[in-house]
């Protein structure tokens, strides 16, 4: 098992083969486990893109809006909040 330091700023670096192993990169997070034995678990704390599917939900239009007709309804909400 490969072993690593700490540095003076309290970091460590995760091997390559254990970052391959639990399947995380660039900011991914990794969970933390105080386990009895003095020893701690790392795990990944990754979700599918399927878990966040149907998270927001949405009133589907009954046809696709033009650009004319986004910039008008920008345009109103700007003199909305303008008039406040």
């Amino acid at each position: 098992m490969p072993t690593r330091r700490i540095t003076s700023k309290g970091q460590v670096t995760i091997p390559k083969k254990i970052r391959e192993f639990l399947n995380v990169g660039v900011y991914d997070t990794i969970e933390f486990t105080l386990l009895e034995n003095g020893k701690v678990l790392l795990t990944s704390d990754q979700h599918s893109a399927k878990a966040l599917f149907g998270m927001l939900k949405h009133k589907k239009q009954s046809k696709p809006i033009s650009v004319d007709e986004m910039n008008a309804a920008i345009e109103e909400r700007y003199r909305e909040r303008s008039s406040r």
